[in-house]
């Protein structure tokens, strides 16, 4: 597999000989076949190769020793090469197959996954990348330690990847564990890991991903100029033009939405799930480069929303995985809000959705990180408000944000929806009435409707956001974190 990774010839390895263990004599037989049979002295191989020209450090599993078990020796192999990428600041690449625990060693083998996801942990919070590419099969104690730590996971096509093994159900309950529940596919789906694909597939991906977790921004990417006094700009901020305008246009199927903005963007990696069994088709989750300016990338898919179906408390999960990689990484988060609202729901309700919002309003009010948030059309109640609160907020012309859509406003105060028009208006939720009430930034011209010049629009944006990752990178955290905080307090407040 290793030779699949890494650039040939690459590879250095950091194994030492396996620490002695306690053994029986059946043991020390089982140790020795296994050694003649891999060609491994143990089951894992850890060392460090260049990934296309990149160095990184690696750990991965020899199945054919023993099934690939993790016991004491094992393990401390592990925890050593996780522990030298961590003091060289190397990223680490971890590619399991395994059966999991080596029952040889019984329960003492099985603390090591202690151990193991110890320094994995403190790997990451040094701002080191942790890759993970499972392999078939990946199952027990490895998947549910150093196997599912990972800033993204994916797997091998048709890898069975799970936690209690199906011979071993089958075993303890008489019957057999239910079809296609343990495969890498179905786990994708589920939201478990980000995708399934083969090894050389993989490489690419990984090449791309640790170019945006350096956190080193491309050369020739500097400010692209914030544009304040063009014409253009000049007129998104003109008081004509009406709210409910706004509106009737955000809301053109034809409009630009967050997929629209990625397309415009270097080194894109897209990232599935919550990586807790939950998916959200609503939301688009990504690594990036805008205009060479890295970043997590996090906002709502308006193609993915229809009637009722529309983000619910898996979304927002899934948006406070983007937050946690953009701290662990020390990566600049953007946000993009594009929401007809979440979802009204019994599941809704019992699955969390109002404390999610809170959490997520918490989370970016003291994330660690620089982070822009992009009002880009439909702004609707606390599954926008969600992403709202950051160090900058940009809205394109028509962008617009609101407690409920101006029918639901209508409804509570008149008893009817005919007066939502009059309503938008009255609640200054348009893009222009937003800027001068100090809850936008600035504002990204439509000329005049996005629906019109999706391309020249959605390439505006970018660039527009890049211009303030520039800026906001220049700060430091504290600087950042006590304007954030101030900016929220004054809010409403007169003179604010």
């Amino acid at each position: 597999m290793l030779e699949q990774l890494l650039d040939s010839d690459s590879f250095v390895s950091w194994d030492q000989p396996p620490v002695a263990v306690a053994m029986s004599p059946g043991y020390r037989g089982d140790l020795r076949k296994a050694r003649d049979t891999s060609g491994t002295d143990e089951a894992v191989l850890t060392g460090a190769g260049l990934l296309r020209g990149r160095r990184v450090a690696v750990v991965a599993c020899e199945f054919g020793f023993l099934a690939g078990s993790v016991g004491v020796a094992a393990a401390e192999r592990i925890v050593r090469a996780v522990e030298r990428a961590t003091e060289e600041g190397l990223p680490l690449v971890a590619s399991p197959t395994s059966g999991g625990t080596r029952m040889q060693e019984g329960t003492v083998a099985f603390v090591q996954m202690v151990k193991i996801a110890g320094a994995v942990a403190v790997h990451k919070a040094q701002g080191n990348p942790y890759l993970v590419y499972l392999r078939n099969p990946t199952m027990g104690g490895v998947f549910a330690s150093w196997g599912s730590l990972g800033h993204m996971t994916f797997a091998e096509p048709g890898a069975l990847v799970g936690f209690l093994g199906p011979r071993v159900y089958q075993a303890l309950y008489g019957h057999p564990f239910p079809e296609g529940v343990q495969t890498a596919e179905n786990l994708y789906r589920s939201g478990v890991i980000d995708g399934v694909l083969p090894v050389s597939v993989f490489r690419r991906i990984a090449h791309r991903a640790l170019s945006v977790c350096s956190g080193a921004a491309l050369p020739g990417s500097g400010s692209v100029g914030n544009g304040a006094s063009s014409p253009t700009v000049a007129q998104s901020l003109s008081s004509d033009g009406d709210a409910w305008d706004s509106v009737v246009v955000s809301r053109r199927p034809e409009r630009p939405g967050t997929r629209d903005l990625l397309r415009h963007v270097t080194q894109r990696v897209p990232l599935s799930g919550t990586g807790q069994g939950e998916s959200d088709r609503t939301v688009v989750l990504a690594l990036a480069r805008l205009r060479g300016q890295p970043c997590v990338v996090f906002g709502h898919d308006r193609s993915g929303q229809s009637g009722e179906h529309t983000m619910g408390p898996a979304a927002l999960r899934e948006a406070r995985r983007s937050m946690a990689l953009a701290q662990e990484l020390r990566l600049p988060l953007v946000l993009v809000i594009d929401t007809v609202g979440a979802a009204l729901s019994k599941e809704a309700e019992e699955r969390g959705l109002a404390p999610e919002i809170a959490r997520c309003i918490a989370d970016l009010v003291t994330l660690e990180t620089p982070t822009v948030s992009v009002l880009l059309g439909q702004g609707t109640g606390g599954g926008a408000l969600a992403l709202l609160p950051a160090d900058r907020v940009l809205a394109a012309t028509h962008g617009w944000l609101a407690p409920l859509p101006p029918e639901g406003a209508s409804a509570i105060v008149h008893r009817d929806t005919d007066r939502a028009p009059e309503l938008a208006r009255a609640q200054r939720i348009r893009a222009a009435d937003l800027f001068a009430d100090g809850i936008v930034d600035r504002i990204v011209p439509e000329l005049p409707d996005a629906a019109d010049e999706p391309v020249d629009f959605a390439r505006r944006m970018v660039a527009a956001i890049a211009d303030e990752l520039v800026a906001l990178r220049a700060l430091p955290e504290a600087e950042l974190l006590a304007t954030r905080t101030a900016r929220y307090r004054r809010v409403g407040l007169p003179g604010g």
